[in-house]
């Protein structure tokens, strides 16, 4: 099978600093939930912008579906959702423009982007609101709208950037909803949290980063067994393995 992406000796830094991605290794099924977990600065969100071509990496190389990404980041953007952890939209826009608007740039036909547009939409609770500038809405609600906008294109790799910030429960639980049946039906998903209980439900296997480098990676009980015994939740274990990091 080939991985929804394939991360080999990847390395980056921003000029005159540290390198932030220091030789990482990473792969990715598809239909799989990976949660990637690090503290502050660990290299997380400078790992997934390296992925779509936002960022250049120094050396390494990146496989996405079997597309080179570094080559030709064009071709792999056509089946990655990004989704940044700083929702990004368009104030003027309402959401159902702003999901057209989308749509035109993916190429797809004008009547199949409004019909995934009504779809995602509903499924976010924002039809009642598409003809509201986004401008005047909350944190949550742009999340959301731009949460919909990543998915118009039907991407078969999902990269989300803390994409429950400023959600609340009711929401939240839809949402995790959603990428879940987006990896039953076949897409794979990476995303970052510091919400560990999301990352202990959700995830089918989790990776630890600590100043770019991957320190563990697991599923629970594979990580639990890493970790030192007693640690019974992933709070517990995720300490105790970036702790054991800092040291090392």
């Amino acid at each position: 099978m080939v991985p929804a992406l394939k991360l080999s000796a990847l390395r980056f830094a921003y000029r005159g600093e540290a390198e932030v991605v220091a030789g990482l290794d990473l792969t990715v099924a598809p239909g799989e939930f990976y949660a990637l977990l690090g503290p502050n600065g660990a290299g997380k969100t400078t790992s997934l912008r390296l992925i779509p071509g936002l960022l250049k990496p120094q050396s390494g190389s990146i496989q996405v579906c079997g597309i080179d990404a570094v080559a030709d980041s064009i071709e792999a953007r056509k089946i990655i959702a990004w989704l940044p952890d700083e929702p990004m939209l368009y104030d003027a826009l309402t959401p159902l423009e702003y999901l057209e608007f989308v749509a035109g740039l993916w190429g797809i036909d004008a009547r199949i982007a409004q019909a995934r547009a009504e779809i995602l939409l509903n499924e976010l609770d924002l039809w009642g609101q598409r003809d509201q500038r986004c401008g005047s809405f909350s944190r949550g609600m742009k999340q959301r709208a731009c949460l919909a906008g990543s998915l118009i294109h039907e991407p078969r790799l999902l990269l989300l950037d803390e994409p429950l910030t400023g959600l609340d429960a009711a929401m939240a639980r839809r949402v995790k909803a959603m990428l879940r049946a987006r990896t039953q039906a076949g897409a794979a998903v990476i995303l970052t949290t510091h919400i560990l209980d999301v990352a202990e439900r959700m995830a089918d296997r989790i990776g630890i980063l600590h100043h770019g480098r991957k320190i563990a990676e697991g599923n629970f009980a594979e990580l639990a067994g890493q970790a030192s015994h007693g640690n019974t939740t992933l709070e517990d274990v995720f300490l105790d393995l970036v702790e054991r990091g800092m040291v090392e």
